[in-house]
């Protein structure tokens, strides 16, 4: 309740920061189609560019983006802004990327029974559902390019620094047995199984289930899976983490050593965790936070339709 009042005073702010043209750019129906829709790559996407914002309504934006995501996981998500003038630069200033090239749009009306926000660019998409003053969280994407920059042999900047090193650490943590099972394919698919899809669709559980791994090995386990957990507020983290259940598995595709294309998938009952290096070189990370049932708010506008005041 107190998330969700939270959520609906920043969004309020945003709104009120905004001429009609850029209101008009920034709010759709909940029903809208766009609401459900996940777009990582650098294609046009619906909302309001923070480039067209004044100082006043682009700190709101930042400050809706906050409500959704733990200090840390902000951190990081300011990272991955910065990287696209990284990239530019890398590319030599090719495409005209640049670290404002993100868009914030509302669904519905900020505090009625269902309402909702994205907040979305190249290698950043959080997306949040409000009913009956309940947060759903998800999907929740953060990606990096490059996902390491290093001077004289050592890190300048690696956001997704925790996600690559903790799933790796557990693969090796295994014994070979464990690991033969959990190593499903030898060669990394070209991105995270789920893509920009609206629904995660129906992927089999693969790999070893946590129930088959040693104590060591299921504490790092649940160490990742309290990582992506951890993205979100407390709140929401601890509501997530009580519905997991005990049949968690976890899958890996590619080579075990960095450097290289590699990935990993994580699932329970209603969780997908996926992590993907997709490059030669390693050295271009795609993470996801997703849920199968609850992605874009299912789960709570399930309740939310179930409900005595709910009229077919």
């Amino acid at each position: 309740m107190i998330l969700a009042y939270e959520m609906r005073a920043t969004a309020d702010t945003l709104l009120a920061a905004l001429t009609d043209e850029q209101e008009a750019a920034a709010t759709r129906g909940f029903d809208d189609a766009a609401r459900r829709w996940i777009e990582y790559r650098p294609e046009p996407r619906p909302g309001l560019s923070l480039a067209d914002l004044g100082v006043t309504a682009r700190k709101a934006a930042h400050r809706l983006l906050a409500t959704a995501l733990s200090p840390p996981a902000y951190a990081q998500a300011m990272a991955v802004l910065a990287l696209e003038e990284v990239l530019d630069r890398r590319e030599d200033w090719r495409r005209g990327r640049h670290s404002e090239d993100y868009r914030v749009v509302v669904f519905g009306t900020p505090g009625d029974d269902r309402w909702g926000w994205r907040f979305e660019g190249h290698h950043l998409s959080v997306s949040m559902t409000v009913a009956d003053d309940v947060v759903s969280p998800a999907p929740v994407f953060l990606g990096a390019n490059p996902a390491r920059v290093d001077t004289a042999g050592r890190v300048v900047l690696r956001p997704l620094a925790a996600e690559e090193d903790l799933g790796r650490e557990l693969l090796l943590a295994m014994t070979p047995t464990a690991r033969r099972r959990a190593v499903v394919a030898d060669e990394a698919p070209y991105d995270i199984r789920s893509g920009t899809a609206p629904s995660t669709g129906p992927i089999p559980p693969a790999g070893v289930p946590r129930a088959d791994l040693r104590p060591g090995e299921r504490a790092l386990l649940d160490q990742l899976v309290a990582l992506y957990l951890g993205r979100l507020p407390d709140e929401l983290a601890a509501a997530y983490a009580d519905t997991l259940g005990a049949e968690v598995h976890f899958a890996w595709e590619g080579p075990p050593g960095p450097g290289g294309r590699h990935y990993y998938r994580v699932q329970a009952d209603d969780l997908l965790i996926e992590y993907d290096n997709t490059t030669d070189d390693g050295n271009h990370a795609h993470t996801v936070l997703r849920r199968p049932r609850g992605d874009f708010g299912g789960d709570v506008l399930a309740a939310h339709r179930a409900g005595p005041g709910h009229t077919p």
